[in-house]
């Protein structure tokens, strides 16, 4: 198995502990579906399409795999059910290969105009680990030496500023902030303007997580963006979205909620490793055509990784 990029394997181990329960879950009801039967017809079919949306999946993602089942299986005529897991192996990793546009198997991140830096604004419903998530970014592009300045705009919750005050000096990076009730868009820009005096690499800018009124959050990343943009032209450059894994396909939704409010071009879906809900991961990827760029998979400063479609695939397989 060639895995591309900086993939490693204890990258790789911690992957497969971290999907352990996602795919302990899913090859358990895939045995159970092919049992006692020696090829894939209507019935099987029917019982696969039950496995995928229980395994969280999603519906259309699942008919669309279905699909591409029925039609190899009408084409070959015969297909075992002991060639089934491959099969489905291959359609799943097809599916998220077609999503890739722009995305790294690294951290790296493209250069920008008068070595500005790179700017990712992030956001996310309160409670899914995005302040942990912004902090294990800080962490993995300051052990590849680039320089990294935090902005604490999340000014609604005391909580979310004081966090991500320890996670700068856990992992020894600079900070803006200006305390709770702050105007998150001057914060942003104070960021901004500080990333760029110290000439930082990347600057990533912690906003707040509210979704039950979509208007308002729609005007503040709205404004937090046209001000970044005034310091540095075209910021943000990313706009990353934290989803919870482990709250299935409910983080499919609120995928859709944020979609609608902002311009959201990358994903990250944590917590992997608490749940047996990993095949939400492929739902995303298929119907939101936004990639997935992270995951988490565990609680450790270095258990972040850049998603590699294959080695999920192979992973969520027990390969």
């Amino acid at each position: 198995m060639a895995l591309f990029g900086l993939f490693s394997k204890e990258k790789k181990k911690k992957l497969d502990e971290g999907l352990e329960k996602s795919k302990t879950s899913f090859l358990s009801k895939l045995t159970r579906t092919v049992v006692g039967k020696s090829k894939v017809d209507a019935e099987v079919l029917d019982d696969l399409e039950e496995v995928l949306i229980s395994s969280d999946v999603g519906v259309n993602t699942t008919l669309k795999i279905i699909e591409r089942i029925e039609e190899r299986v009408a084409k070959d005529k015969y297909v075992s059910t002991d060639e089934l897991n491959g099969i489905l192996k291959a359609e799943i990793a097809s599916l998220l290969k077609e999503n890739t546009t722009g995305v790294t198997d690294n951290f790296e991140f493209p250069k920008h105009p008068d070595n500005a830096p790179h700017v990712i604004m992030v956001v996310g419903v309160n409670g899914v680990g995005k302040t942990t998530t912004i902090g294990k970014l800080a962490n993995q592009f300051k052990n590849q030496g680039k320089k990294v300045v935090l902005g604490a705009a999340d000014t609604f919750r005391a909580a979310a500023v004081d966090q991500l005050i320890i996670w700068s000096e856990r992992v020894g990076v600079p900070i803006v902030q200006q305390g709770m009730n702050a105007d998150p868009a001057s914060v942003a820009y104070d960021t901004l303007q500080s990333a760029k005096a110290q000439g930082a690499d990347v600057a990533i800018i912690d906003t707040a997580g509210r979704l039950h009124n979509k208007v308002n959050l729609m005007n503040e990343l709205s404004k937090i963006k046209r001000v970044m943009d005034k310091v540095i032209p075209g910021a943000p450059h990313e706009i990353l979205l934290v989803l919870d894994g482990s709250t299935g396909q409910n983080a499919y939704e609120q995928a859709k909620q944020f979609a609608l409010a902002t311009d959201i071009n990358a994903l990250a879906v944590t917590k992997l490793d608490g749940t047996a809900k990993g095949g939400v991961v492929i739902g995303i990827s298929d119907q939101m055509q936004i990639p997935v760029k992270y995951i988490g998979v565990g609680e450790g400063i270095d258990d972040l990784q850049v998603f590699n479609k294959q080695a999920f695939v192979d992973s969520f397989f027990g390969e």
